[in-house]
Parts: structure tokens; sequence; C-alpha cells
């Protein structure tokens, strides 16, 4: 009888064909699109056995593996087949990534479609699921927790209404065993446990997965030291991971997992070894060289333009070793503005060791970099940043005429109070002025000329790859076409 189980909603539990960033597809809502074939494109279910995943969500595997090391039972399940399992249970976990859509991506989604997005209606109907409902009247604990447990702060009679017993907000390594022990006891939990900065978890105090993780992610290190205001990652410490315990974990998705691709997780991987804002060459370079001696593919989830402009050298470089194996990879990149003025207000790190004025030079010169390495950036642009001018408009869509040369996708965001801006307010439809709907616009016109050759990339040499390639196109057909329809009718 396994007493903890642990598992997300279906958006989460899903490899994406093997592919993270069609992952975002997650954060739209309902569409033209029959669901059946949505999901399949943008988020089938993970392969199973006996109910039990074989791979699940980074997050979900450093909470498993935490409860295993402190003596908890501790089964994690796929959300499809939760009713095997959870009459026997007496605490249900659940991992959560953007629950009420919330997130910058799903509210511009939102916008766009007037629905909520896939991955909060996944989260609820897991909530109400019959089997949760039935648990839930026997004394079922639910606890959850992951990066969108700050949601729940903007929805504070969500957890009540649906039966959840305790939020836990933060890295909590150090906090998991405290929270479930109070759980299994059946006594008082908090509604919502915040893990402070300070109490966050030491390298050594932080496990290795040993169970493996969806698409092979592996964390190369937690924190940021740009200091962005409207970002709650760089509030939290900068701590690298050693080279061992990164092929540790690597290694477990490979021989558990049979994975052998790799998703490198750092919110600047080209700062990986730095205790700055310049790369470490030493340290990259080694990282991998070692990797790909292990992996036959690999990503990055995220980097930052200013570095790769710093070392256009050393980036080419790890090029050379990535395209020894493939002939691209991707990442994540913040743009958020094309402004010098407003780049120097609320993110003058950004930049560095740039000046905060050089900013849309840095955009360029790092865009280009990765365009000629290979490199496939998914970009953001925030919109409806606090003190945002027309002026600061005008220069982020000069900034995207520009790019328009560089392969990549670049996605308008709308801006969602974190970090150090959480007084202030969240950017609403209804002050979308013409120019943000021309840049709304550009960026849809930007990424629909360049989405051809990105899946014609992602899907090479794959037997399925003409249905799935066709099944995209017509989505990102109707969708640029429902997209220029919205923006240029809203009102």
């Amino acid at each position: 009888m396994t007493k903890i189980l642990l598992t997300s909603d279906r958006t989460l539990m899903s490899d994406y064909h093997n592919n993270e960033f069609l992952g975002f597809g997650t954060c739209a809502p309902p569409n033209f699109v029959p669901e059946w074939l949505y999901s399949y494109l943008f988020f089938p279910q993970i392969k199973t056995k006996q109910g039990v995943p074989k791979a699940a969500p980074y997050g979900l595997r450093k909470a498993e593996v935490q409860l295993l090391n402190e003596g908890f039972e501790v089964k994690t399940v796929s959300p499809k087949y939760l009713k095997q399992f959870i009459m026997e249970a007496s605490v249900l976990g659940i991992h959560v990534m953007d629950p009420f859509g919330l997130g910058p991506a799903s509210t511009t989604l939102a916008f766009l479609f007037k629905k909520e997005p896939y991955l909060a209606k996944y989260f609820k109907s897991l909530l109400n699921s019959p089997e949760v409902l039935k648990a839930k009247k026997r004394g079922l604990k639910i606890i959850v927790g992951g990066p969108g447990a700050w949601q729940f702060k903007y929805r504070p009679e969500f957890a009540e209404q649906n039966g959840i017993d305790c939020i836990v907000e933060g890295e909590s390594e150090m906090a998991l065993g405290k929270i479930f022990n109070i759980a299994l006891k059946n006594e008082q939990l908090p509604k919502h446990w915040e893990v402070k900065v300070a109490d966050a978890p030491k390298l050594e105090q932080i496990p290795d997965i040993n169970s493996p993780s969806i698409n092979g992610l592996v964390e190369v290190g937690r924190g940021c030291c740009r200091g962005c205001e409207f970002c709650n990652v760089t509030l939290r410490p900068l701590r690298w991971y050693p080279l061992d315990k990164i092929l540790r974990e690597i290694d477990v998705n490979i021989e558990k997992g049979k994975n052998k691709g790799c998703c490198l997780h750092g919110e600047d991987v080209m700062l990986y070894g730095s205790t700055n804002v310049t790369p470490n060459d030493e340290r990259l370079l080694t990282l991998h060289e070692a990797v790909l001696k292990k992996i036959d593919s690999i990503s990055w989830s995220h980097c930052s333009l200013a570095a790769v402009a710093s070392k256009p050298k050393l980036f080419a470089q790890i090029s050379e070793i990535i395209r020894a194996k493939q002939t691209w990879w991707g990442a994540e990149i913040g743009i958020e503005t094309g402004s010098p003025e407003l780049a120097k207000k609320i993110m003058p790190a950004k930049a560095l060791p740039f000046k905060p004025e050089e900013w849309p030079e840095v955009v360029k010169q790092g865009m280009g970099i990765m365009h000629d390495n290979m490199m496939v950036p998914a970009g953001t642009i925030i919109v409806g940043l606090p003190e945002e001018r027309e002026e600061d408009l005008l220069k982020t869509m000069e900034m995207m005429d520009d790019l328009k040369d560089c392969r990549s996708l670049i996605v308008p965001l709308f801006f969602v109070p974190l970090g150090r801006l959480t007084s202030e307010d969240w950017f609403k439809e209804t002050a979308l002025t013409d120019l943000h709907k021309q840049l709304l616009i550009q960026c849809a016109e930007h990424d629909f000329h360049w989405v051809d050759n990105l899946m014609n990339m992602t899907f090479a040499g794959k037997w399925y790859s003409p249905a799935l390639r066709s099944g995209y196109r017509v989505f990102a057909w109707v969708a640029k076409r429902k997209t220029k329809q919205h923006v240029k009718g809203f009102h």
C-alpha cells in the first residue's frame, strides 16, 4: 500500500514529441482544432507501465526522491491511471506549472482566443475527477507545489473550494518531509507554506533524481545573477551543480528511461560555472564535451543574449561540439523590450557586460550569432511593462524589423507582476493601443515566416514527419489568420 502518490495534470505528463518547446502549446485555449487532435499534436500522453509514467516532470522527480530519501512510501503515477492507486493513498501531491493560466504566455493566448488555456482546464479536471472527489470524502489530503504555486495567491478561494489542503511555494526540498509527515498524521496543514529565499537548499542538500525526467531534462544550476525586476527566479541564490552531479542525473535518464537526449536546465546555461555575468570558457566547454559523450541530442532551457554576444568565439565552439551530433538546438531567451530606456529601468544587468543603453544592439548581435551557429531561440517580448511609453514600443518594433532574418520564434507576453514588481498592475487587454496591436501582428508575422523552416528542422528524418508537419502547418495557417483578424478587430 503506497501512502503518498505524486502526479500532475496531463498537459505536464507529456514528452511533447520529444520537443520541450511544443509544450508551449498547452498555454493555448481550446480552439478550432478538435481537442483529440490538438492534444496529440502538442501534449500526447506519456507512455506508462502499469500506470507508472516512463518519465515525469523534473520538479516532480525532485520531490519524489526527497521523500524517498526521508523514508516515505511514494509512487509517481500518470493522471490517466490515478484511480488504480488513489483509494489506498493518504496523500496526493500535485505538481503545477501554470495552474490557472496566469503565466505570461497563457494570458496572451487567452486574450486571443477568449478562453482559459488547456493547462488550466486539465488542472481543474484532475482535481474534480471522480476518483479524486471520492478519495477526498474518505480523508485524502491534497498538497500542491511547483513553479506555478505563486498563482494561488491570486486565487485565494480556489484551494478551499477544490479540496486542496496545502500549497507549497518555493524550493521545498528541506520542507517536504515535514509537510507530508503532518499530512500522514492527519494533523492540520497550513493553507500556504512558503519557503523563504533564506531557507533555499544548499547544493549538497539537493538530491539527485533517481527516476527519468521528461525529455531528459536535468538542472545545471538554480538562481540568476541578472536581477531583472519582473522575474521571480532572480530572487533566489545562484548555485551551479558540479559536473559529476549533472552526469549522474543524465545516467539515470539513460539507464532507467532509455533516453539519449538531454535538456540542460538553468536560467542562463551560458553562465554555467561563472560567478558573474561573464561566461566561464573552461567549465562550459568541459560540460558540453562530457555531456555529448553520453547523449545523442541536446537542448538548453534558457540562455541570455548578453552572454552569447560577449563570447561569440566560445559560443561557436559550443555549437561545434553540439553539431557534431545534431544539426541545431534550441533555448528560450528573454528579449523583453527594444527600448534602451526601459531596459535601464527594469533590467539594467540583463545587458551586462554591456551597458543597458546598448541593449538593442546586444539583442541583434546575440540573435545573429545564434542564427549563424544554428541555435534556434524562442524569444519573449513583454507587452505593457510599467512605465512603458509610445517611444518604447516604437523602439521594440524597430528591433523586430532588425530581427526578421534571424531564425527564431518571438512571442509577445502580457506583463505579469512578478519578482520585485508584484505591487504593479497586471497588463489587461483593455489597455491595448494601436501600437500594441501592431507589435502583436509583427511578432505573429515573424513567427509564421519561420514556422515551416523550424518544423522541417524539428521533424527531419522521422517517419511520422509528414503527418505531423501537415497538422502543424494547418494550425499555423489558421492561427495566423485568426490572430490578425482578432487583433485588428479588437476594441
